[in-house]
């Protein structure tokens, strides 16, 4: 279940304003009924003020005085007329000024330790271009005198987890795994 808007600021007020049990408000706001009760007995979320999750939408009257009549009634939030964010991909790698530099020195370990890894998987992997990375290949990129392969995981480039994962799927797209079905007839002799 997706949670209110300010949990703890939405628990103070549900706290102040309504008779709801601690675990009807612990479970609303997706907190454990101990911190509702420090909540209560003002131990936690003293400078908090509450946040009305009826003013705001978040639930209705009636959704209230239905679970304060009923303990063991959950509130449930109210449908929002709102569409539902979209999730924003990865996009572009931001790379520091200072670590630019670095850049090739990065594109030249990785050509030279993993040569299968795809120019697009490298490109997405470092944040950079694809004419880069033919650039650094051909020795024609401009600082190539001065270009040192460098693991670009001590660099700061990229994590290790990143290169692992590029590596692991440019190895499966190189040579996919084909499961063949066991024959029992055949295995028992």
């Amino acid at each position: 279940m997706t949670q209110p808007l300010m949990p703890k600021a939405t628990a103070v007020w549900l706290i102040d304003k309504t008779s709801l049990t601690f675990e009807q408000v612990a479970d609303f706001v997706g907190m454990h009924p101990l911190e509702v009760q420090a909540i209560a007995d003002g131990e936690v979320a003293q400078g908090i003020i509450g946040y009305d999750p009826i003013a705001n939408g978040q639930v209705s009257r009636e959704e209230i005085a239905r679970c304060e009549a009923d303990a063991t009634a959950r509130l449930q939030l109210a449908a929002s007329a709102l569409p539902p964010p979209k999730a924003r991909g990865k996009g572009a790698r931001y790379t520091p000024v200072a670590k630019r530099i670095d850049r090739p020195d990065g594109i030249a370990w990785v050509l030279r330790n993993h040569p299968g890894l795809p120019d697009a998987a490298l490109g997405k992997l470092l944040g950079t271009t694809k004419d880069t990375i033919a650039k650094v290949r051909d020795r024609t990129h401009w600082n190539s005198t001065n270009i040192k392969p460098r693991d670009p995981v001590t660099l700061g480039l990229c994590t290790q987890s990143d290169l692992n994962a590029a590596l692991l799927a440019a190895s499966l797209k190189l040579s996919p795994v084909t499961m063949a079905p066991l024959d029992s007839e055949n295995d028992a002799a």
